[in-house]
C-alpha cells in the first residue's frame, strides 16, 4: 500500500501525498461573463473557486451569464473555465431552514428557570460562557451552530464557520433568509457588521495558521486523554469528514460538547472504539450533566449540572476521573 513521504516539521510528522487531478470539476456559480470569469455569492463560494483550478475540463453552471464582470469582483478567471451551463431560473432548495424566533427579550431569556432547560439546551447555554470578548472561534456542525444565539452581553467575538464565512450572526428571521448564506451545517444564518466571505481553502488555511482561539465542536466519543472521535461510525453513511482533523491539530483551545450518553452508553470512555479525529486534543469537555477538565493527570470534575450528582455522572462515565476541591454547579449564558 502507497505511503507518501513523512517530514518533520517544527516537532510533527506530516504526510506528503500528491494531489489529485479530476478529469472534470463541477463548480457552481452566481455569474459569468462572456470571458469565461466567474463570482460566487456568499457562502456559495466554498470550495468552489479551488476545484475550478483543480480538473483537466472546468464545467460550471451559473445563474447568469453578463457581458463584463469587473476585474476586482472576479473570484475565478476564466482561463480555468472550460464550458458555462446556463439553466433556466429555479428556485434554490435551502437544505436546513433555520429561522430566529425573538419571542422573549434578553432579559427574560436570562431569568429564564434554567432547570426547565432541555439537556442540549443546557449544553449550549454552559458552553456560550466559554466566549471571551476578543475571540475567534470556530463552531462545528451540529450542536455548536446554536452558539451565536447565546453570546453573552458585552462580550464582541468573531465567530468563524469553516465554509467561508468569518462574522457569523445568529439565525435569520423569515424576512431575512437567504439560501446562498449558510454555515457548515448548511443552516440559514446572518451577516454581522465585521463580516467576511472567502473559499473554504482560506477558511482551512486561517485554522492551520493558528488564527482562531477557541475551537468548539460535537463528539461520538473521547476518553479521559482527550483523544477524539467524532467523524465516522463504521459501516454508516458518512457525507464527509468534515474539518475537524484541521480543527483540533490547529493549536487552539479545543472544547467538546455533546450529551453525555447515546442511547444510554457513556460517550467518555477510557478508551475510544471508534475511528479517531486526534490524539490528546480536547482540552475541556461540556455534556448536559457536567463539565471535565483534561490535564496531564486525566479528567477532573470542575461543575455539575442542576440536581445532578457525582454519583449519577460516575454511573454515566467509563473512565475515572477526578474531583475538583472547587466543584460548582453549572451556570448558564
Amino acid at each position: 500500500e502507497y505511503m507518501g513521504e513523512e517530514r518533520d516539521f517544527d516537532g510533527r510528522m506530516y504526510v506528503f501525498e500528491r494531489a489529485l487531478k479530476g478529469d472534470f470539476a463541477l463548480v457552481k456559480a452566481w455569474k459569468a461573463d462572456r470571458f469565461g470569469n466567474l463570482v460566487y455569492r456568499h457562502t456559495a463560494r466554498n470550495f468552489n473557486p479551488c476545484v475550478a483550478t483543480a480538473g483537466k475540463i472546468t464545467i460550471a453552471e451559473v445563474e447568469e451569464v453578463v457581458d463584463f464582470i469587473p476585474p476586482d469582483q472576479i473570484h475565478t478567471p476564466g482561463v480555468y473555465v472550460n464550458r458555462i451551463v446556463c439553466p433556466p431560473p429555479y428556485e434554490k432548495k435551502i437544505e436546513r431552514r433555520t429561522l430566529s424566533f425573538a419571542t422573549e427579550s434578553t432579559q427574560e431569556a436570562k431569568s429564564a428557570d434554567h432547570s426547565n432547560l432541555t439537556p442540549r439546551d443546557r449544553i449550549v447555554r454552559r458552553a456560550a460562557l466559554e466566549l471571551q470578548d476578543g475571540m475567534a472561534c470556530n463552531l462545528g456542525i451540529g450542536l455548536p451552530t446554536f452558539l451565536p444565539n447565546h453570546v453573552p452581553e458585552g462580550v464582541h467575538l468573531v465567530l468563524q464557520s469553516e465554509n467561508g464565512l468569518l462574522g457569523v450572526g445568529p439565525y435569520p428571521l423569515e424576512a431575512e433568509v437567504d439560501a446562498d448564506l449558510i454555515n457548515a451545517g448548511k443552516e440559514t444564518v446572518t451577516f454581522t457588521p465585521e463580516s467576511s466571505i472567502f473559499s473554504s481553502d482560506e477558511s482551512f488555511a486561517m485554522i492551520r495558521g493558528t488564527h482562531m482561539d477557541i475551537t468548539i465542536l460535537g463528539g461520538l466519543q473521547v476518553n479521559y486523554r482527550g483523544d477524539l472521535a467524532n467523524w465516522i461510525i463504521p459501516g454508516q453513511m458518512v457525507r464527509g469528514m468534515g474539518g475537524a482533523m484541521d480543527l483540533v491539530a490547529s493549536g487552539a483551545k479545543v472544547v467538546l460538547i455533546m450529551e453525555h450518553t447515546a442511547k444510554g452508553m457513556p460517550k467518555i470512555m477510557e478508551e475510544c472504539t471508534l475511528p479517531l479525529t486526534g490524539k490528546g486534543v480536547v482540552s475541556r469537555i461540556i455534556t448536559d450533566l457536567c463539565v471535565f477538565d483534561i490535564g496531564a493527570n486525566g479528567l477532573t470534575l470542575v461543575e455539575h449540572a442542576p440536581g445532578v450528582s457525582t454519583h449519577e455522572i460516575a454511573a454515566k462515565t467509563a473512565c475515572h476521573f477526578h474531583i475538583s476541591p472547587h466543584l460548582k454547579v453549572m451556570d448558564f449564558a
